[in-house]
């Protein structure tokens, strides 16, 4: 028997900025960075069933894999695969590129433990932990809107935003491993926490463009550099890569002029995919299934 569901809009991020400040013993890296929600979004629904301890994924994207090592199951067996006693069945409608830097399988994963927390009884200190547990930007997707963010992640701190920020992200056709690029980082890239009071003025954003993962994922994805050169010459007035790369925004004056550069860009081919978006103040609110 299968109860009925939930659905919500994951959307993708960026980072206006992301600056390496150390690395712990584990090996993970610690942050200073702004994480910015956007419009561009992935569908996830889900339902309990009563078939013990079954975690199902179904998505039209049939080279996504169905096990642990997507972090939405993971997100699902961490807070249900416990007990044993339910099951989860989830539906993923993805149009977030992977491997881009978007964050796209965290905000999936958030959204799972998000709609997990509307049917069952959890609390917000154990879904703040399965956050942590399952991905380094988990706990951002578990209430996405702007803000800060530090640790390894799992410190985010809302920014009073409330400005329009128009933008256009372009995703090269290659998919970057964020493994990779962490394991190529050395410590002459770190730049270091930024001010701890941001100027967020419109006409400051371009100056807070630092991404310290650029350096190694340029390296090893030349065409990285090119898209951030191609977005100035189509008009932005600054570019950066997302995350661990590929994709590279641009900062735009409003959605018309986005609009216009993500047509420009559309033109210089290679496969790319080029997307006018805009920042979002939260998610989209759940509906039923």
């Amino acid at each position: 028997m299968t109860t009925a569901g939930l659905t919500v809009l994951a959307p993708a991020k960026i980072n206006l900025f992301l600056r390496v400040t150390g690395r712990r013993p584990d090996g993970y890296h610690e942050l200073d960075s702004v994480f910015l929600p956007i419009a561009l979004y992935d569908e996830v629904a889900v339902r309990v069933s009563a078939d013990p301890g079954q975690i199902t994924l179904r998505c039209d994207w049939p080279q996504l894999p169905r096990d642990s090592s997507n972090l939405a199951v993971r997100a699902a067996q961490r807070l249900c695969g416990e007990t044993k006693r339910i099951g989860v069945e989830i539906e993923l409608r993805k149009r977030i590129a992977v491997g881009a830097g978007l964050g796209g399988g965290s905000s999936d994963a958030g959204a799972v433990l998000r709609l997990l927390a509307k049917m069952l009884p959890v609390t917000a200190t154990r879904l703040a932990e399965a956050a942590v547990a399952v991905g380094a930007d988990v706990p951002f997707f578990l209430e996405p809107r702007p803000a800060r963010v530090g640790g390894i992640g799992e410190l985010v701190e809302p920014l009073g935003w409330g400005m329009e920020l128009a933008l256009v992200v372009v995703v090269p056709p290659c998919e970057v491993s964020t493994r990779e690029i962490y394991g190529a980082l050395r410590r002459e890239h770190w730049s270091g926490a930024a001010p701890a009071r941001l100027e967020l003025e419109r006409g400051e954003w371009a100056n807070l463009l630092v991404n310290d993962l650029e350096g190694p994922a340029l390296e090893r994805y030349p065409i990285i550099g090119e898209l951030k050169v191609k977005l100035k010459e189509c008009g932005a007035q600054g570019a950066l890569m997302s995350g661990s790369g590929g994709a590279v925004f641009g900062l735009c004056r409003d959605p018309e002029h986005a609009e216009f550069v993500a047509q420009r860009m559309a033109r210089v081919g290679h496969g790319i995919r080029c997307y006018a978006t805009k920042v979002i103040e939260q998610a989209p609110p759940i509906s039923a299934w």
